[in-house]
């Protein structure tokens, strides 16, 4: 057989397919650069080469590897599963879809491969574990999934209770468990990974695979100027939710052929010509409803990036800004929380997961479109403000150095005392949101507030227009500034609260929220009602750029590969991390 190829070429982007978007916009009451092209055009990204902070010496086995280069489109070969291409925004991409009549060609994609090893059990650790299992056992293959652990590991106990042990080496100890396995789950915590890469790649078996589930270690070795050891294979299968939502929906698509949540998928390296296959068997093993190409390099700085925006961080702080608005205006504080954190994580991402934006617009009053454009006006530039430097530092290997400084600080050192990260959950808009959900009908999604609606959406396009600028994939861009929110994370937070995840979620994705949400909360309030009080005028050139923006019709197609069945999220619903659990923080 030929070898499975995977070839991401390099190209400048096309500023043609959004030329209504790209147009210069002024609006100098925001304090932001008005022309988006003219600013966004001028964004480089500056690589770490050295970074004494944040790493140890150069493994033997490492060698240095110079900046790739961020604008590339990608296409791929695969001779096991069927390749589709999609348009988005005059756009050719290329996906491969899933479903559970094809975990029969999952032997034939993990050819070669006798035991797969997850490494981990926080996030999507046991969600990955669990759906790789199932779905090899409903192909009759006799490949083995291993969960390697911390010896000592409280987590061995809900390894054990969701069907892994010891007796039938379904369990075991990390570094046996990396020796043992052909491919490798490195489902670690960010930090983990960054303070043990030497060790792991140390015991990993010449030409065995390396898989990731988020690029940040690849941005950590480059940050030190260096790559991964050139004997093993390097893929990522990067599920676009959180790990509780890829099990939930596995679970709940048993009946239909499947339900699941959109991966990326990317080959950093391939000895053998296996990696693109083995890389698309994984994720749809998963469940993924579609598959589609990126690097390392692309995948992680957009999710970083994406967590700290309107994933998680962005929203915690606009909802924050939002409810003290409203309660200083006179709003009781229930009917507030309603109209910020109800409104988001229910009946937008509700109506924005099925319809569209417009669909959110479209559905307002007269008057409620007028305040929907007061709002979205008024908030866009702020917004993007925070996204364009937040991007940056992602790319300039800032903000992953950060995560490695804090992970540090997590326990004792240099005389210092340790510093976890405290909860968010006991101030007074957490509180009225226990009682708020507490009384909340069952199905309830809470009111459409237009406000917070055109806050909320500007948000969301401020991201996708950073994105674009960056060179990412429509792809990319839909899947981590729209689909992941309102199909992964918000229906967990309205089951929860934001709060919920902001204590819970990856380490990663915590520490980005607590940095960054305060600076969304900061801009709105300082810029964007400061400009709504002063009655600055509707910027309708930018208004007319949203209605009229091709993502809408990008996004419409990514609908139409949506499952068939939305996510269903008891109120009680469980997905702290077993550490966090553990610990009580």
């Amino acid at each position: 057989m030929a070898a499975t190829t995977f070839s991401p070429s390099f190209s400048t982007p096309s500023l043609n397919s959004s030329s209504r978007a790209h147009k210069t916009l002024t609006n100098p009451n925001l304090g932001f650069l008005a022309s988006v092209s003219r600013s966004l055009k001028s964004l480089k990204a500056t690589r770490l080469t050295t970074d004494n902070a944040c790493g140890s010496a150069m493994a033997s086995r490492m060698v240095s590897v110079p900046a790739v280069q961020t604008h590339i489109s990608l296409d791929f070969e695969t001779f096991v599963f069927k390749k589709e291409k999609v348009s988005l925004a005059g756009q050719d991409e290329y996906i491969v879809r899933g479903g559970r009549d094809l975990f029969k060609l999952l032997p034939d994609a993990f050819k070669g491969i006798k035991q797969i090893g997850v490494i981990g059990w926080g996030s999507q650790g046991p969600a990955q574990a669990q759906n790789l299992r199932d779905s090899l056992a409903d192909a009759k293959s006799d490949i083995i999934v291993k969960v390697g652990l911390r010896k000592g590991s409280r987590s061995f106990d809900e390894a054990r209770a969701a069907g892994f042990s010891e007796e039938n080496g379904t369990l075991g100890d990390i570094w046996e468990t990396i020796s043992g396995s052909d491919l490798v789950l490195l489902l670690i915590s960010d930090a983990a990974q960054a303070d043990n890469y030497e060790k792991i790649f140390s015991y990993m078996k010449p030409n065995s695979i390396l898989g990731l589930s988020h690029g940040f270690l690849l941005g950590h070795l480059q940050s030190k100027g260096l790559d991964f050891p050139k004997n093993i294979s390097v893929i990522a299968v990067c599920p676009k939710g959180m790990g509780p939502s890829v099990r939930r929906l596995y679970v709940q698509g048993r009946e239909i052929n499947g339900a699941g949540i959109n991966s990326s998928f990317g080959v950093h390296q391939d000895v053998d010509g296996r990696a693109t296959d083995v890389a698309l068997g994984w994720s749809v093993a998963l469940g993924s409803p579609f598959t589609f190409a990126t690097t390392l390099e692309q995948e992680y700085k957009s999710d970083i990036f994406g967590e700290r925006g309107i994933l998680l961080g962005a929203v915690h702080g606009i909802v924050e800004s939002l409810f003290r608005r409203y309660t200083e205006n006179g709003m009781s504080e229930d009917l507030a929380y309603k109209n910020t954190v109800e409104c988001i994580t229910g009946i937008i991402s509700k109506t924005i997961s099925t319809q569209g934006m417009l669909a959110v617009y479209n559905s307002l009053s007269e008057e409620g479109k007028r305040e929907f454009e007061t709002a979205y006006s008024a908030s866009y530039y702020p917004c993007m403000d925070i996204l364009y430097e937040c991007y940056e530092d992602v790319a300039s290997g800032s903000e992953i150095c950060s995560v490695v400084l804090a992970g540090q600080r997590f326990y004792e050192k240099d005389g210092l005392p340790a510093f976890p990260m405290g909860k968010i959950d006991q101030t007074r808009m957490w509180k009225v949101g226990e009682r708020v959900r507490k009384a909340r009908p069952s199905g309830d999604l809470g009111p459409l507030y237009p406000f917070t609606a055109g806050v909320y959406v500007a948000l969301m396009m401020a991201q996708i227009e950073i994105l674009r600028k960056k060179g990412h994939s429509y792809s990319e861009i839909i899947n981590e500034s729209v689909i992941e929110a309102v199909d992964s994370l918000n229906p967990f937070m309205h089951a929860r609260g934001v709060s919920f995840m902001v204590d819970n979620c990856s380490t990663t994705a915590r520490l980005g929220s607590r940095k960054w949400a305060p600076r969304f909360d900061y801009i709105l309030t300082q810029q964007a009602l400061v400009a709504v009080d002063k009655g600055t005028p509707i910027n309708q050139d930018l208004l007319s750029n949203f209605l009229s923006d091709p993502v809408h019709g990008a996004i419409e197609v990514c609908a139409q590969l949506r499952p068939t069945v939305d996510i269903s999220v008891a109120p009680d619903a469980d997905f702290v991390r077993p550490e966090l659990r553990q610990s009580g923080n």
